[in-house]
Order: structure tokens, then sequence, then C-alpha cells
């Protein structure tokens, strides 16, 4: 996958195929979108273009190729998807848990944005994108993240009960039990079993010769990887609620923000977590598109200015896609 400066070069190619605005900082969308791929950055800028030729719109501004990113890193937003206050509200706090642990917690990713806007199959989701390429994770991080993904399910529980609490954390608690599996059997992280990789590493039968299957560890030994990533988990579990415990005014204040914007960002974040009220988000400001007046009639076309005016992004997102 290509870095920072890759990432960069290969906007500025596919950038050239669409007319872009003076407020287009091509080095911020790279460093926002790290794994993205050759294919990955061209859609953002296709995506980018659809956007602003829906808004008729003459050019491609930042705005429209943060979206197109927010799209392509989160998904589709589900504007269609009914949800009542109740669980809007319960979402809000789900998301704030994650947001206040992992801000909390040392060598965590920064937060990039928290949504209470359905996605995909998600009803919110807290994206975390990293400062700058990252090629390894040391022990602290790897912890850090697992008690980031128990804070979901932690604010549940301490604003509405053990009887309240819902399946919204499922794949939560899945990635952070594969989290400390692996950090206990593959990636040398605990004291007692040390640097060797344990569990069921063999693989299929090929060309004749037989995979090895079934463990390769002895039951002592598997009874002995169970304690260790209890411990793993008990241990960040606890951390994650300690930092919620101490923090609890900050995440009502944030569960208040997302019912009030449905997404805020990092400067808002930023705000919240200083115990400052945040700001309003920005809105783009989009100028008024010029009537033109047509020289005839014509059925087909109901708005001629509309159509005048993103002709020149459609003509070429067209070709790109």
């Amino acid at each position: 996958m290509p870095d920072v400066r890759g990432r960069e070069q290969i906007l500025n190619v596919h950038i050239k195929k669409v007319p872009a605005a003076s407020d287009v900082r091509l080095y911020d969308i790279a460093r926002g979108t790290p794994g993205f791929s050759g294919a990955d950055l061209a859609n953002v800028v296709n995506e980018a273009a659809l956007l602003a030729a829906r808004c008729h719109k003459n050019q491609v501004s930042m705005y429209d190729l943060e979206k197109a990113k927010d799209k392509i890193l989160m998904g589709a937003e589900r504007h269609t998807m009914v949800m009542t206050e109740e669980d809007k509200l319960l979402t809000a706090y789900h998301e704030a848990g994650h947001c206040i642990v992992g801000q909390m917690s040392p060598d965590h990713d920064a937060v990039y944005k928290v949504s209470i806007m359905p996605r995909g199959r998600a009803l919110g989701i807290t994206m975390f994108l990293p400062e700058r390429d990252q090629y390894s994770a040391s022990k602290r991080k790897l912890e850090s993240q697992i008690a980031s993904l128990f804070g979901g399910r932690i604010a549940e529980l301490m604003i509405y009960g053990g009887d309240r609490v819902t399946t919204g954390a499922s794949n939560d608690i899945e990635r952070a039990t594969e989290l400390a599996r692996n950090m206990v059997t593959r990636w040398g992280f605990s004291d007692k079993l040390g640097p060797l990789v344990y569990g069921e590493e063999g693989g299929q039968a090929f060309m004749g010769h037989p995979g090895i299957q079934g463990s390769s560890v002895s039951s002592n030994v598997a009874h002995l990887i169970d304690d260790e990533i209890r411990d793993v988990i008990d241990r960040n579990y606890q951390r994650a609620e300690t930092i919620l415990q101490e923090n609890i005014s900050i995440l009502h204040k944030m569960a208040d923000a997302l019912m009030k914007w449905e997404t805020i960002d990092r400067s808002q974040i930023d705000d919240l977590m200083a115990g400052k009220d945040p700001k309003a988000p920005e809105q783009e400001v989009v100028l008024p598109v010029l009537e033109l007046e047509p020289s005839e009639p014509n059925n087909e076309i109901p708005n001629k200015a509309e159509n005048t005016v993103s002709k020149s992004i459609k003509k070429k997102t067209a070709k790109q896609v």
C-alpha cells in the first residue's frame, strides 16, 4: 500500500481529471486515508465529483472530498432508516463511551469522527485514524484498543443498567477477544507463556500432504492460555470502566452533542474532552446557481441552469467511472 507521499501523488493524478476548487488540500486527504490503495483513492475523487454534481456545483471542493472519504471509510449513510429517540440516545452513549476511553488511553489512535447516523449494518460508528502510517503495534497500544472496544458496552451498563444492555457490543467483544488471544498466543506478550506461538497453525491438506489437524498444545497449556486471555480482558475492561466513571460528565455532554448534530468531528471532540461546549459543525457555503434563460422549451430537461452548471463535472466523472 502507498505511504502518505504516494497517496498524495496518486490523488494529484486523479484530481486533474475534475475541476477542483482552490480550497482542496490533497495532503490532508492523503494523511487521513492510511491503508487506501490507488483504486480507493481514485474512488474518493470520483465520489467527490458525483457529490458536487448532485449539488449542481461546477467545482469539487474540500467538503466534497471529505464527504467522499467518509463514505468509503465508514459506509454510506442510511437516511431512510427510522430510529426512535430512545434508540438514538442509547447509540449516542455507546459511541461516546468508545470515544472517551480511546481518547484517554495511551498510544491509542486519535478519534476522527463519531456518528450516530446509521451506516451499513451499524447504528453508529466511532472512527479512529492514526496520525501517521504505522507498521507495527506495541503492547500498550493493543491494550488501549481492547479498553476502547469495551467502552460502548460499559457506557450502556452505567447509564441504563444491566437489564438494558444491548447486543450492539457483540462485534466489539469479538474483536477484543481476538486481539487478546493474538497477544497471548502469537505475539509473545504473555510473561507466563513467553515468546512462543501456540494454537492451531496447521494448514489444509495439499497435493497429497496431510495438514496438521487439531491443537498443538497440551490441556495444561490450553488452560493457561485461557487464563492469560481472561487476565488481559479483565484488566482492560476495568481500566475502561474507571475512565468512564471518572469522566461521566463528559459522557453526558458528548451524548447530548451527538443527539443534537448526529455527527461530531475531531475539533468538537477536543472541546468536549477539555470540558468546553463544542462549537457547531462548520457548514459549507455554496454559492447560488445562476439562472439561465432557456432558448427553447425542453420537456426532458426541466431546469437547464441546473444541467449546465454541473455538466463539466459529470462529463469528467463519466470518463473515470
